[in-house]
């Protein structure tokens, strides 16, 4: 039961996060029109009006984009920047450190300053769609927290284009597929939630509604470059809404006044998976769920990304919460925010039918297996993942299981699964992770988009009021410190171990043959990964590759006097089991040409989850469906 000082504290926390009374001067809220009818030619418009007084004014644009873990505002791509007033043009002056601020003197009796801006946009782009994350073209008063600025938003799109976002569309017309020539409106808002409500258009548009009977309402948006594949097949309509039901089952809250899972499918425009509050932004190939085999490897993807409306949007650690898009986000829970929606993504994929138990265990292998098989864990711990995250993110693969990268998100997953198991044992099965999930993800109950900040020290005391436990130092534990082994044992109290065969699951197979840009995986037995062509994209370190003193970059020319192939790479690691002649290679580096031998004798090997005769199978107790609404597989 949530007592009284809770509720205060959640007032509190309401009253500075919610949305603020509009209209933050006398001159009301900011105007901007977002133009992208040149989408096809990668360039978005927009036309800003801002309330001003007379004297010194900062603009900025936002930085630090929440969800993105590090600074990516595109203010390299701004471009055609020029100030007015009353039509005459004002000059201003790029901030020498902050680049990101525009400083102006406005003159005496000025109360409207007008901006044209320009963007480059170079992804999430194509001829016939478009998706619009407002960093491209937002620019309001510096220093002020963003939610305290008010802000208008208006649209122009390519005439023919749907429109799909969670933002109020107001003053009547067509909506979401807009007239020719007509600008949509949407409701007042601020500029923090403007930032958090994306949209996408295109010329292939499709709007479906899901689970009706939940409330608030519930909608996929759908555009691609192909007029049919926006038209989504029955049966994922079906696991989609699906999945609504099951969230709804599992965190017995909402914190949104609709929700829309905004989703493109285009070869051109790029992959993404973006959270928001009301919304979430997930682009795939074109033929990414075409049908289940292409759908498994995005099968997590829109449940991952719903599931930050809770957890990451809703409740968001304190250091990841800041004022403004300036302020550096600190990323020290990241392994809560990312590493438990990862868990909780994968379990609601499997609940709604995007992918079958099964498959849930496969990838659950090939994840445990890739942390098994880190040895940066040597060094780094899982929280130095998360504060490091800015620069972890993105860069070249080249000894990334050295350096570690995100691994927060796989490294949760465990975590988060050890927990559950942990709880359903504790209690003889009469709790579980979903008890905790109500507690801490649904404080207040139903809400609009706002954001309840919250401590490390709160969630060891959310999960004791599941069950009592030193849940302090088991967190501590699996997080803060070094542990040459991937944490298994969520995996093991669930009924399974992690075991290595000479042949990949049926999962890593089907996915190997539907990624449109397949890698060569023998990284379980050689220590290598590499491209179709041979390029060796990493390296284990201290794997027998490595022994080899092979490096990142190299190209395998040859294997044993063949030609190389992935084919040719695979059979040769057979042949030599058991055997003691090496694996000969012959490399290219830049423009030489040189060899290597490969000391390894033990075959293939891929991860795959064994059952334990006479334990309890948590892992399919965990992935049944809560609701009964049948599961389309």
């Amino acid at each position: 039961m949530l007592n009284a000082k809770f509720f205060c504290r959640l007032a509190a926390a309401s009253a500075l996060l919610v949305i603020p009374a509009l209209g933050q001067s006398a001159g009301g809220p900011i105007q901007i029109t977002a133009d992208l009818s040149d989408a096809p030619r990668k360039l978005y418009h927009a036309e800003v009006d801002l309330p001003v007084t007379a004297g010194p004014l900062t603009l900025t644009t936002p930085q630090w984009i929440p969800g993105n873990h590090r600074p990516t505002g595109p203010v390299e791509s701004i471009t055609g920047v020029v100030f007015t007033i009353d039509g005459k043009t004002i000059p201003w002056r790029r901030d020498d450190v902050d680049l990101y601020q525009f400083h102006l003197t406005i003159p005496q009796g000025a109360t409207h300053l007008h901006a044209h801006l320009d963007c480059i946009v170079t992804a999430r782009v194509s001829q016939k769609m478009a998706v619009l994350e407002w960093e491209k073209l937002l620019l309001y008063p510096a220093h002020v927290p963003v939610k305290e600025i008010a802000i208008q938003p208006s649209l122009i799109v390519p005439a023919g284009w749907g429109v799909g976002t969670a933002l109020d569309p107001i003053g009547g017309g067509a909506y979401p597929v807009p007239a020719a020539g007509t600008t949509t409106h949407f409701a007042a808002t601020n500029v923090e939630q403007l930032e958090d409500s994306p949209i996408i258009a295109g010329q292939y548009f499709h709007e479906f509604p899901l689970a009706p009977e939940i409330k608030p309402k519930h909608y996929i948006d759908v555009v691609s470059d192909l007029p049919d594949d926006s038209n989504l097949r029955p049966e994922l309509l079906t696991q989609i809404a699906n999945l609504v039901r099951e969230a709804d089952a599992l965190y017995g809250s909402h914190h949104y006044n609709q929700y829309h899972f905004l989703l493109t499918l285009s070869d051109v425009a790029g992959g993404e998976g973006l959270e928001h509050g009301q919304s979430s932004d997930n682009g795939v190939d074109e033929k990414g769920f075409a049908d289940p085999n292409h759908q498994l490897a995005e099968s997590d993807l829109l449940a991952h990304e719903f599931t930050h409306s809770w957890n990451g949007k809703y409740r968001r650690p304190v250091g990841l919460y800041q004022p403004d898009f300036a302020t550096p986000q600190q990323g020290a829970l990241l392994w809560v925010y990312e590493g438990m929606t990862e868990y909780l993504g994968n379990v609601l994929a499997a609940r709604s039918g995007l992918k079958n138990q099964s498959q849930y265990r496969d990838v659950l292998a090939m994840n445990a297996a890739n942390l098994e098989y880190k040895p940066g864990r040597d060094w780094r711990s899982t929280e130095d993942t998360a504060i490091a995250a800015s620069v972890l993110r993105g860069g070249n693969a080249s000894w990334t299981n050295w350096r570690r990268g995100q691994d927060y998100y796989m490294e949760g997953e465990l975590l988060w699964l050890d927990a559950d198991t942990l709880i359903r044992k504790q209690t003889n099965d009469k709790k579980n992770l979903g008890d905790f999930l109500r507690i801490f993800l649904g404080k207040g109950g139903n809400t609009g988009p706002m954001i309840l900040p919250y401590t490390f020290d709160e969630l060891a005391q959310d999960l004791n009021e599941v069950v009592p436990y030193d849940w302090a130092a088991f967190l501590h534990d699996r997080v803060d410190q070094i542990h040459p082994h991937a944490d298994l044992d969520g995996i093991e109290r669930g009924g399974y171990k992690l075991v290595f065969e000479d042949h990949p699951n049926d999962s890593d197979r089907t996915m190997t043959t539907t990624r449109r840009k397949p890698h060569v995986d023998v990284w379980y037995s050689l220590g290598l990964r590499l491209d179709q062509d041979g390029t060796i994209t990493d390296v284990l370190w201290n794997g027998p590759a490595d022994k080899a003193k092979i490096a990142p970059g190299e190209k395998i020319i040859a294997v044993n006097g063949r030609v190389f192939s992935p084919e040719v790479l695979h059979e040769n690691i057979r042949e030599a089991k058991g055997k003691q002649e090496p694996i000969h290679l012959i490399l290219q580096a830049d423009s030489y040409i040189s060899t290597a031998d490969i000391n390894y004798h033990d075959g293939e090997r891929w991860p795959a989850l064994q059952r334990v005769d006479g334990t309890t199978d948590y892992l399919d107790e965990i992935t049944k469906p809560l609701t009964k609404t049948p599961v389309s597989h």
